[in-house]
């Protein structure tokens, strides 16, 4: 039987959530100042590049903790993501209340 070490899984875990949210809550904000500036490609790249770079480094810091750890932030990580997608696409309350 494979021994599961559960600290380390819930450390994972903890960083995986962590690093969901700041990945998507800097995909907004970037998205956010992207919408009102009168050029958003630099914006968007710049962006992607540091939410991509702290992703990866966050993950190869966790992936140092052995495989359990980068398993429970990758499946959070995931968690996180499905959650924020869902979020995304609930339409508007007043595109709800106009179309009732």
């Amino acid at each position: 039987m494979i021994d599961i070490d559960w600290s380390v899984l819930g450390l994972g875990t903890l960083a995986g959530a962590m690093a969901g949210v700041l990945f998507f809550a800097g995909l907004a904000l970037g998205m956010h100042l992207a919408l009102r500036s009168a050029s958003p490609t630099p914006v968007l790249l710049l962006s992607s590049v540091l939410r991509i770079a702290a992703l990866m480094s966050i993950g190869w810091l966790v992936a140092q903790s052995g495989p359990v750890a980068l398993t429970g932030f990758v499946l959070t990580f995931l968690a996180v993501r499905f959650a924020a997608i869902t979020i995304a696409r609930r339409p508007a309350e007043t595109e709800v209340s106009r179309w009732n």
